[in-house]
């Protein structure tokens, strides 16, 4: 039910200061008010939405405080889950070369929403494969990915051919690279500083 919100709100479904009418949505998927309110409540909770009392949901406006806020939060989860995904990968980057490569067709075609699904699924993949359940857990809670395409959308801020930006983390990984963690978590602060320059 989350992630039918969410791809409402990256959508364009719903816009900042919109209503979210839970009885509507409910109506819609012919399920009860429940599941919808339960929705709404973790997005509350990632700073997606605002609840009033009598009042209802509204989407909230985004802006780059908030961004940063969680560009900060993710690059200490990265740092550690790179750190912890090194030797259990042991070299074997396939998954993340495929990645790459998506990466680079939907920066061909530009695909600018291509690039963000495959950019967020390259760190979807190191995430999980830190092994650590907890960090894995809250690094899911954050909404990478809805953080992501929201903000090229609400804040228009520029996605360039980001495929090399991310090679160099490969690489990082093939070779075992003793300075992967600060690479990582550079790299991740990188899109926040873009985005409060764009």
């Amino acid at each position: 039910m989350r992630t039918f919100v969410l791809e409402g709100l990256v959508a364009g479904r719903w816009e900042p200061g919109d209503r979210i009418v839970e009885r509507r949505i409910a109506l819609e998927l012919g399920i009860s008010q429940a599941p919808v309110r339960e929705a709404l409540r973790e997005l509350e909770t990632m700073d997606l939405v605002t609840s009033t009392p009598n009042k209802g949901v509204r989407v909230r406006e985004l802006n780059l405080d908030q961004l940063r806020d969680v560009y900060l939060v993710r690059a200490s989860l990265e740092r550690r889950a790179v750190m912890l995904a090194a030797p259990r990968l042991a070299g074997n980057v396939t998954a993340l070369e495929r990645r790459l490569l998506a990466m680079r067709r939907a920066a061909a075609e530009a695909d600018t929403d291509g690039q963000a699904l495959h950019g967020v699924a390259f760190h979807r993949t190191i995430v999980h494969a830190c092994g650590n359940p907890v960090l894995i857990r809250h690094w899911d809670w954050l909404g990478v990915e809805a953080w992501t395409r929201l903000s090229l959308r609400w804040l228009r801020t520029e996605l360039h051919d980001n495929a090399e930006d991310h090679e160099e983390i490969l690489e990082g990984l093939r070779r075992g690279d003793p300075h992967l963690g600060r690479l990582m978590e550079l790299h991740v602060m990188d899109y926040a500083h873009a985005s409060r320059s764009a």
